[in-house]
């Protein structure tokens, strides 16, 4: 993600068809280390390629995505509702899941370490 933020920012920058050291020099200002082979894949996937092209398939393919939850189901009319036995063991995943989220945070986006 970083090496494609990097070639944005060169495309914003003026520059059409952004080479690796344009890539690098952006990338070393804010002390990331390149990885060359996926700077080099980066560019060879968008080179020819036009920015606003891009971000509109992107935008397009977004849109098709669903967002939000599923709605919670009512209980049919008559049925008993579950009994606390499940509370305990949701609240464990629930832990767990706040465990994990916390991790991640920054979801390895370290572009300005």
């Amino acid at each position: 993600m970083r090496y494609v933020a990097a070639y944005l920012l060169a495309v914003l920058g003026g520059k059409d068809s952004p080479a690796i050291a344009d890539l690098e020099k952006i990338l070393s200002s804010v002390g990331v280390e390149v990885d060359s082979e996926r700077l080099t894949k980066v560019i060879k996937e968008l080179s020819g390629k036009s920015i606003e092209e891009l971000v509109k398939e992107g935008r397009e393919k977004l849109s098709t995505m669903p967002v939000g939850s599923a709605a919670v189901a009512s209980p049919a009319p008559g049925a008993t509702a579950p009994t606390g036995s499940g509370d305990k063991k949701e609240s464990k995943k629930e832990e767990k899941k706040e465990e994990s989220e916390s991790e991640d945070d920054d979801m390895g986006f370290a572009l300005f370490e």
